[in-house]
C-alpha cells in the first residue's frame, strides 16, 4: 500500500489544529475520512503518529518528525502541478515583501527558493521587520504584501489578511521531566515550573494574554529573543516554554531531547498567513505570490 497526497493532507491538518473535527470541518471532508486516513498513513509508515487525548491530538515525537517531511511532500507536488508552461510564470515586476522574524527563520525559505524558480521574471524584494513596521509600511505604501503572524495583526481595520495555516502552541519540556509521567497537565502545574520565555515577535506579549485569562503568572527565570536560546536551555533542563509548533524540534543543538505535551487549558495558536492593504489593490506579482503560496499549502485543494 502507498501513501496519498489526501492522506497527508489529513495528517497535517490534524496535527496544526490539534482536532480531527477541526480538521475536517476545515478539509470540507468527513470526520471519519480524516481518521480513516491517519489510521491508513500510520499502518504504512508502522508508527504512531497521534497521541489520543480527550481534548483532542498531539503528535507523538515520530509523528514530529514526520510532518515537516509531509508538508515538504505536499509543497513539491503542489509546486509541480504549476508547470511552467502557464503564461501566469512569464510575470514580470517587483514583489516587496515584509516577513516578520519567526516567518523568515521557519518558514519562508523554501517557498522563496520555489517561487524564484517558476517565476524568474518577479524579483522579490525581502525585508524582516517587526510587526508594527510591516503593518504601517503596508499602510503607507512602503511594501506591497507581508507574510507574518497574522493572529498578531492589530490594525484590522486597513489591512486585509488571510490565514494560511495556524500552528498550535505546546508545553516544551526536558527529556524525562517529572511532568511527562502526569496523566494530564495543566497551566497551574506548568506555573510551578522555572519558565523559559521567547521574546522575539511578541512571543511574551502574546503569553501574557493567555496566562492573564487563567489567572496565572509563568515563573520566568530567563527571557530571550532566540528561540535556539529556548531550546538549548529547555534541553539542558534549566526551565520550561510553552511555543508552537512550527519551532518545535525534538532535538536541541546538542543533541538533548525536547519533549511536547498539551495542557488541559486551550491555548490559542500561532497563525501565519498574508496581510496587505485595504486601500489599493494587490500588484500583479502579489497575485501571484498570493495565488503560488495558496497551492504550495494545498489550501482549496
Amino acid at each position: 500500500m502507498s501513501l496519498t497526497i489526501r492522506q497527508l493532507r489529513y495528517f497535517i491538518a490534524a496535527a496544526e489544529t490539534g482536532q480531527v473535527s477541526q480538521a475536517a470541518i476545515e478539509l470540507n471532508v468527513s470526520q471519519s475520512a480524516v481518521t480513516a486516513g491517519i489510521q491508513a498513513l500510520e499502518a504504512i509508515l508502522g508508527a504512531r503518529l497521534f497521541l489520543r487525548t480527550a481534548h483532542g491530538v498531539s503528535v507523538t515525537p515520530e509523528g514530529a518528525r514526520f510532518l515537516s517531511r509531509a508538508k515538504a511532500i505536499v509543497a513539491a507536488v503542489e509546486e509541480a502541478t504549476r508547470t511552467p508552461l502557464g503564461e501566469e510564470t512569464q510575470a514580470v515586476g517587483r514583489l516587496r515583501l515584509g516577513l516578520t522574524y519567526t516567518v523568515a527563520g521557519y518558514f519562508m525559505a523554501r517557498h522563496y527558493a520555489a517561487f524564484r524558480r517558476l517565476y524568474p521574471g518577479i524579483t522579490i524584494e525581502l525585508s524582516e521587520q517587526p510587526r508594527a513596521a510591516i503593518e504601517n509600511a503596508l499602510v503607507t505604501g512602503g511594501l506591497d504584501l507581508a507574510v507574518m503572524l497574522t493572529s498578531n495583526l492589530a490594525n484590522t481595520e486597513e489591512l486585509a489578511a488571510e490565514t494560511l495555516f495556524r500552528s498550535r502552541r505546546r508545553l516544551w519540556l526536558p527529556s524525562e521531566h517529572r511532568l511527562l509521567s502526569a496523566p494530564q497537565i495543566s497551566l497551574a502545574d506548568v506555573a510551578k515550573e522555572p519558565y523559559i520565555m521567547l521574546t522575539v515577535d511578541e512571543a511574551s506579549r502574546t503569553a501574557g494574554r493567555y496566562w492573564n485569562r487563567y489567572g496565572l503568572t509563568p515563573r520566568i527565570i530567563f527571557s530571550t529573543s532566540s528561540v535556539e536560546a529556548v531550546r538549548s536551555m529547555v534541553a539542558a533542563g534549566m526551565g520550561v516554554t510553552i511555543l508552537s509548533d512550527m519551532v518545535y524540534r525534538p532535538w536541541s543543538l546538542e543533541g538533548q531531547r525536547i519533549e511536547q505535551r498539551q495542557t488541559v487549558e486551550e491555548i490559542p495558536s500561532m497563525d501565519v498567513g498574508l496581510t496587505w492593504s485595504n486601500a489599493r489593490p494587490l500588484s500583479g506579482p502579489a497575485q501571484v505570490f498570493r495565488a503560488f503560496i495558496t497551492a504550495a499549502l494545498g489550501l482549496g485543494a
